[in-house]
């Protein structure tokens, strides 16, 4: 964790791209991970071997679609867009994010002062 940049905890990344998808809509793969690092202010660094792999896992279970498209330098490209199922999950997601960082903040408080 003293690199500069800072590795994804396991787990979120599926969060991080469905809230991209829910935030800008249809995006390719590439994409994706280039407004994920934007949003984190180049804190985070994803690669292929990261982010195609959850986008296949997040395909499998119907939490995004995908088609093929023509990307802004017209090439072929995958685009992926969330679907009604991603949305709820997104949502308890979420929820379950914001109830883990609340506890851990207290746990860090705590640690402060002690």
């Amino acid at each position: 964790m003293g690199d500069s940049k800072t590795e994804v905890l396991m787990g979120t990344l599926d969060m991080l791209i469905l809230q991209t998808l829910e935030t800008l809509g249809s995006m390719h793969g590439y994409g994706i991970a280039r407004r994920i690092e934007q949003v984190s202010g180049d804190l985070l660094e994803l690669n292929h071997g990261t982010v195609y792999p959850a986008l296949l896992r997040l395909e499998q279970k119907g939490w995004i679609n995908s088609r093929w498209g023509a990307s802004e330098k017209n090439r072929r490209a995958r685009f992926y867009s969330l679907t009604a199922a991603g949305r709820r999950a997104l949502a308890r997601e979420a929820k379950d994010w914001r109830r883990m960082a609340a506890f851990i903040a207290r746990v860090l408080e705590g640690a402060e002062g002690a």
